[in-house]
């Protein structure tokens, strides 16, 4: 029996009433609904086990109704699993939940008869050594930053690409983001964007001391290594997708590779990517018959 799970955004009264009603919508049509509201993010203190499913893992669909941050957490939770996820923006930007509200019904009505795209999306692995010890693995969508907190001094980062030295990045942080988070915080610091499907991952130095230290794309096969100065102090952050931190200290080691895990997002055929950046970042031009 085909079935679907609801994820909704956390405190959203709008979301929460929309997320009732398309459950019905399901259940009127014979397919098993399951109904989530997508949990508070946790704060500093992440540790090494993957987060809780919110979902039975063997959903044909999961829906997200919310902004790109509720898609971004449902894919950490409920994505990695294989999930085709549909993505129904509620208010802001919305890059990856590109469907309105309007569209929602027309769109899952398309969804039920397999008349939908599916568009795998790579991840990125993050892990953290200490003390020659493994101590955090986590796999993200969008990115992982290492960033200082508020009124820190600047950063000292070396990178290793591959066990080959790149560089010393002297800067406020560093980004590491996948295509597809490369129009989410790496876009806001100067970081080219990359084509969704394209086999590669950027790194952007956030404010870099020297002016010369500019992005890099790299092939996605890379292993990234990022080594902390023995001089850093303990207010240097690992941010992952923006939404879950963890505390970095002197001489850790940050290894970031292709993630295992792939996320399946259910893309409309009419919904091109160019389209969403014309309109998403309110792109003018014209376009002239030759």
């Amino acid at each position: 029996m085909r079935s679907v799970g609801i994820i909704y955004k956390h405190e959203h009264s709008i979301a929460e009433k929309e997320a009732n009603r398309l459950k019905d919508w399901f259940e009127k049509r014979d397919i098993k609904a399951f109904l989530k509201e997508m949990p508070k993010e946790s704060s500093m203190d992440l540790g090494s086990e993957k987060e809780a499913m919110l979902l039975p893992r063997d959903i044909t669909w999961l829906i997200v109704l919310g902004g790109d941050g509720t898609l971004l957490g449902a894919a950490r939770k409920m994505g990695i699993y294989g999930i085709p996820i549909l993505g129904v923006n509620l208010g802001g930007l919305g890059f990856l939940t590109e469907i309105s509200s309007e569209e929602l019904y027309d769109t899952v009505e398309l969804m039920i008869q397999d008349r939908l795209g599916i568009q795998e999306r790579t991840m990125l692995e993050a892990k953290v050594n200490r003390d020659k010890r493994e101590i955090l693995n986590f796999s993200v969508l969008n990115d992982v930053v290492v960033n200082k907190r508020t009124l820190a001094r600047i950063i000292d980062i070396e990178v290793f690409i591959n066990n080959e030295f790149l560089t010393l990045f002297r800067a406020d942080g560093l980004i590491i983001s996948t295509p597809t988070g490369s129009t989410a915080y790496n876009l806001s610091a100067g970081g080219p964007i990359l084509y969704p499907t394209v086999d590669a991952f950027i790194i952007t130095p956030i404010c870099p001391f020297t002016l010369s230290n500019r992005p890099i794309i790299i092939p996605d096969s890379s292993n990234i290594e990022l080594r902390l100065g023995k001089k850093s102090d303990e207010s240097v952050v690992l941010t992952l997708d923006g939404q879950v931190g963890f505390n970095l200290q002197p001489e850790d080691r940050v290894i970031i590779s292709k993630s295992p895990y792939v996320i399946r997002l259910i893309t409309p055929f009419k919904h091109s990517y160019f389209h969403i950046l014309r309109t998403k970042l309110k792109w003018g031009g014209t376009t002239y018959n030759v």
